[in-house]
């Protein structure tokens, strides 16, 4: 994965400082200058908005006189694109926000969407959704019929509840179905890249609205086009791991009568940054075929001596009366940046059709190193 230098970087400032030079050749660019020495030790998106505020002091005024910097780097300046885009579509969205007229909220709204083909403006719009959300919707609600797959893009990704990198909208948080209406429009675009993002736009309202999310998901089916399954699959894969029993059956995965011999484990002590390995086996034990979603829990221990369970996927099968199978896998608790590990009681569980087994208890152990377990 990219570091945060390699995408806004010196280098990324320097081009801003070039494009702004030459779409405002007066322009003192104090702040944009002193912002170089200042990124260092920021996120990604603290220096964003680093880029944004210096970007707002440099070029004072009111929204018109942004906005036609901003065409002028576009026109007339070849490094205006890339990660540097960031910065700029926040500054714009900001200064909208702040002028507080309709004119100024319509005129970002348009030139983000112009801009999102050089970097995606999902993060920009946000402010000019929590500013004023429903004429904001009804504009996106425009960009659904775009030509343009970025700016169709946009219209999902931009509104989505749980964006990655982003402030959240509390005011679509707070109206469950309000961004129905642009998945609606979109899960059966040609795009992948868009279809991609309505199914992840889904899967994010399926975390506070699993019936909305269920109920849209079925009326999809009853309409597919081409690649909807695909969509529908992806957009309720947390429901389908935290065993939801109606997502479930909307993808074929029914109650089922089976027994479930395991897991057994390889191993009751686990080194910090080592391995376990389990063993199952799966017998249908009804009168009629079964079609299975098997995955398996991994119940971590939480600083508290607690523990919570995170799902991963095993396979999916049909098995006929009396079929049986054995699955087999090795998890690793290598340290990662996105997991904490805490050193105690763990177990293992295997989940089919949303139905845990028992737990499979082992002990992970503490590190050896002196790096702390938790970091």
């Amino acid at each position: 994965m990219p570091t945060a230098d390699e995408l806004i970087g010196p280098q990324t400032v320097a081009s801003l400082l070039s494009a702004v030079r030459t779409a405002v050749p007066g322009a003192d660019l104090a702040a944009l200058r002193a912002a170089a020495s200042r990124i260092g030790p920021l996120s990604l998106r603290e220096r964003a908005d680093l880029l944004r505020d210096a970007l707002l002091t440099d070029l004072p005024g009111d929204y018109a006189a942004l906005d036609r910097a901003v065409r002028r780097a576009r026109d007339l300046a070849p490094e205006f694109t890339g990660w540097l885009i960031w910065p700029v579509t926040g500054a714009l969205a900001t200064r909208a926000v702040d002028d507080g007229g309709t004119e100024a909220f319509d005129a970002a709204m348009a030139l983000l969407a112009e801009l999102t083909g050089r970097l995606t403006a999902e993060f920009a719009i946000r402010a000019l959704l929590r500013h004023d959300l429903d004429r904001a919707l009804g504009i996106v609600a425009g960009w659904t019929r775009s030509a343009d797959t970025d700016v169709r893009r946009l219209a999902s990704e931009g509104t989505r509840p749980y964006l990655p990198w982003s402030a959240r909208v509390p005011e679509i948080l707070a109206r469950p179905g309000a961004t129905v209406p642009i998945l609606d429009a979109l899960y059966r675009d040609d795009s992948e890249y868009v279809r991609r993002s309505v199914a992840n736009h889904l899967n994010d309202l399926s975390r506070d609205h699993p019936g909305l999310v269920v109920g849209t998901a079925r009326r999809w089916l009853a309409e597919p086009g081409p690649d909807t399954g695909r969509v529908v699959r992806h957009g309720l894969r947390t429901l389908i791991k935290r065993g939801h029993p109606e997502a479930l059956e909307l993808l074929g995965f029914g109650a089922a009568t089976v027994e479930v011999d395991g897991p057994h484990l390889d191993r009751t002590s686990v080194p910090f940054g080592g391995s376990v390995r389990f063993t199952a086996a799966i017998r249908n034990t009804g009168a009629e075929q079964a079609r299975l979603a098997i995955d398996y829990v991994v119940h971590h221990r939480k600083a508290n001596g607690g523990q919570t369970g995170r799902t991963f996927k095993l396979t999916t099968r049909t098995l006929a009366p009396g079929e049986r199978i054995e699955v087999v896998r090795e998890h690793s608790f290598r340290p990662i940046t996105t997991r904490r590990y805490h050193p105690g009681g763990h177990a293992i569980a295997l989940q089919v059709n949303g139905v845990e087994s028992r737990r499979a208890d082992f002990e992970l152990g503490a590190p050896t190193d002196g790096t702390a377990a938790d970091r």
